[in-house]
């Protein structure tokens, strides 16, 4: 398998500079809705326009999520998907992409249960490039951060609307990849902010830190995620994503033949919404 590397994200942004436009970041739930299917999605995102992947780690109780990426996890996890399987569909992933950056995402209670170091090492062998944990906050994150870090696993942070010029020196300390930033204050998909706001919080990032800032939470379609593309380095989309995928599902839970497509089809059009907008920053 391919060895993660350090260089992956920070290559991947270089080129969006030099291309002049924002990336797409575009999640979906490992497992959901079941492995083969999801493996096919995973696989089907760079050809479809999405220039970073977030892969959740389903988990039962994911607090900071909305209805739409609970579904995805309880759909996946209800198929059988596992934390050791997510590593696995990653490393799959990258035996046939070693360009597209890949983020695992999501809460801490299946990395600890997991082992902390085992996690790393295995995330890394799997070629995954760093990790978004969202409940795990920078003032207790250090035996997780410690074996990411030296397995060369960048540790990607997040900001909100309430993180102060106190706090947000704490965010960025030890810092890697890009900066995560919440747009609203709540939980996924939930509602949408304005662009004057996100555009306010952007400018203020940008004067704190040198990482790339990319913007989720809330953007649900094309012109929403242009909109945010003209401001933010990459614009993050992932419930809209996943209800995509609930939707071409029968009445039984499996999915239809159509999905898949249906599926890459809003992720071109997310991917033309932000190829067509210009960062202003």
């Amino acid at each position: 398998m391919t060895a993660p590397s350090r260089d992956r994200i920070a290559r991947r942004f270089d080129l969006l500079k030099e291309e002049g436009r924002a990336g797409l970041a575009a999640f979906v739930m490992a497992g959901d809705p079941e492995p083969g299917l999801s493996a096919e999605i995973l696989a089907g995102l760079p050809n479809a326009g999405a220039d970073i992947i977030e892969l959740g780690m389903p988990f039962s109780d994911p607090m900071a999520d909305g209805p739409s990426i609970q579904a995805a996890g309880l759909r996946a996890l209800k198929a059988g998907m596992t934390l050791k399987g997510t590593i696995e569909l990653a490393a799959g992933f990258r035996r046939t992409d070693n360009e597209t950056p890949l983020i695992l995402m999501g809460y801490f209670n299946p990395i600890y249960s997991y082992g902390l170091a085992r996690f790393a090492a295995d995330a890394a062998a799997a070629g995954v490039d760093g990790m978004i944990v969202v409940d795990l906050p920078p003032e207790v994150d250090r035996e997780l951060r410690d074996p990411a870090q030296a397995a060369g696993l960048e540790l990607i942070r997040l900001a909100t609307p309430t993180t102060d010029a106190v706090r947000l020196p704490r965010v960025l300390e030890n810092a890697g990849g890009f900066l995560y930033y919440v747009a609203v204050a709540g939980v996924t998909g939930a509602k949408r902010a304005a662009i004057e706001d996100i555009a306010a919080a952007v400018a203020r990032l940008r004067e704190a830190t040198v990482l790339p800032i990319a913007v989720g939470f809330g953007i649900r379609d094309p012109a929403a995620a242009a909109a945010v593309a003209r401001h933010a380095d990459a614009a993050v989309v992932g419930s809209a994503i996943v209800d995509r995928i609930a939707g071409g599902l029968d009445a039984t839970g499996n999915a239809m033949p159509a999905t898949l497509g249906q599926v890459m089809d809003f992720v071109r059009a997310l991917a033309d919404g932000v190829r067509g907008a210009r960062i202003t920053g």
